[in-house]
C-alpha cells in the first residue's frame, strides 16, 4: 500500500493540465465543481490488513462527470490517500490512476478546513471500507455536505461512501437521510465479506437507525436510489449507475 501512495510522486513534476478533468468545458465556459470524499483510513481494524478508498468506486464517477464538471478530491486528514480494489485490467480504473492530474490531485488531497462549499454544486462520498472508520465523526465533512445539499446541490454515496451521511444534520436539526430511500453495503455483503465483526458498525443498520429507508439489492449486483437531491449505490458494481443518476439530477436543476 505504501508503494502505491508513494507512485503518485512519480506523476508530481510531470502534470498535463489540458487532460479531460480540465477545468474548461467543451463551450469554453468554466466547469462547476464537485467534491468527491476519500478515506484517510489505512488499517483494516485489527486484521493487520490495509484498506482506503476503493478504486472503482473514485474511477467509475469520475469517468461519468468529468466531460461536464471539475472533479476535486477531499479527505479527513488531506495529502496522500490509500487505495484499495486495485484493479488495472479494469480499463476505467487504468484510465483514472494513469491519469497524471488526477496523480498529483490523490497525493495531495485537501483538508476539510480547505474547502469552500459554496464552490460545489455536488459532493459525493467514495466507499473503500476505510471510511467506516473516518467518515461518520469527521463534523466539518459533514457541515460542507450539509451545506452543498441546502444550497440546492447534490449528495451522492456509493457502499461504504454512506459512513459520511449517517451523522449529516441540516439547519433544522434533522438527519440528511432521515425518511429517504438510501442504499449501502449491505449486511448480507459484509457477512461475504467476512467482516462483520471487524468494522466499528453495520451500515446498514446505521442507516436505518438513522430514520432512512434501507434499499437492498441483490448481493453484489448494481443498485442505487435516488431520492430528490440524495443518491446512492449499494456496492461496487452501482457506482456507474449512481454517477448517471447523479449526472441526471444536475442536469434537470440547470
Amino acid at each position: 500500500m505504501k508503494m502505491k501512495i508513494l507512485s503518485f510522486l512519480f506523476f508530481l513534476f510531470a502534470v498535463n493540465f489540458t487532460d479531460a478533468n480540465a477545468a474548461i468545458c467543451k463551450d469554453g465556459g468554466e466547469k462547476e465543481k464537485i467534491l468527491f470524499v476519500l478515506t484517510s483510513h489505512d488499517k483494516l481494524g485489527d486484521t493487520g490488513r490495509e484498506t482506503g478508498f476503493y478504486l472503482s468506486e473514485a474511477a467509475h464517477p469520475w469517468k461519468v462527470l468529468k466531460e461536464d464538471y471539475r472533479i476535486d478530491f477531499v479527505s479527513p486528514a488531506g495529502g496522500a490517500v490509500p487505495v484499495d480494489g486495485f484493479d488495472l485490467e479494469d480499463p476505467v480504473n487504468k484510465e483514472f490512476w494513469e491519469n497524471e492530474q488526477i496523480q498529483k490531485q490523490l497525493a495531495n488531497t485537501m483538508k476539510p478546513s480547505e474547502v469552500n462549499p459554496e464552490d460545489y454544486v455536488a459532493i459525493h462520498y467514495v466507499g473503500g471500507h476505510g471510511t467506516m472508520w473516518d467518515f461518520p465523526e469527521n463534523e466539518t465533512l459533514a457541515g460542507i455536505a450539509a451545506r452543498i445539499y441546502e444550497n440546492q446541490g447534490v449528495v451522492s454515496a456509493v457502499c461504504h461512501g454512506p459512513a459520511g451521511l449517517v451523522n449529516i444534520q441540516l439547519t433544522d436539526g434533522t438527519y440528511l437521510i432521515e425518511g429517504k430511500k438510501v442504499a449501502g453495503f449491505s449486511n448480507a455483503e459484509e457477512k461475504a465479506a467476512g467482516l462483520m465483526q471487524v468494522v466499528p458498525f453495520l451500515l446498514e443498520d446505521k442507516i436505518k437507525e438513522r430514520g432512512a429507508v434501507y434499499s437492498e439489492g441483490a448481493k453484489f449486483t448494481e443498485h442505487a436510489v435516488r431520492d430528490g437531491r440524495l443518491v446512492t449505490g449499494q456496492n461496487p458494481q452501482s457506482a456507474t449507475k449512481m454517477a448517471e443518476m447523479v449526472l441526471e439530477v444536475l442536469q434537470r436543476e440547470k
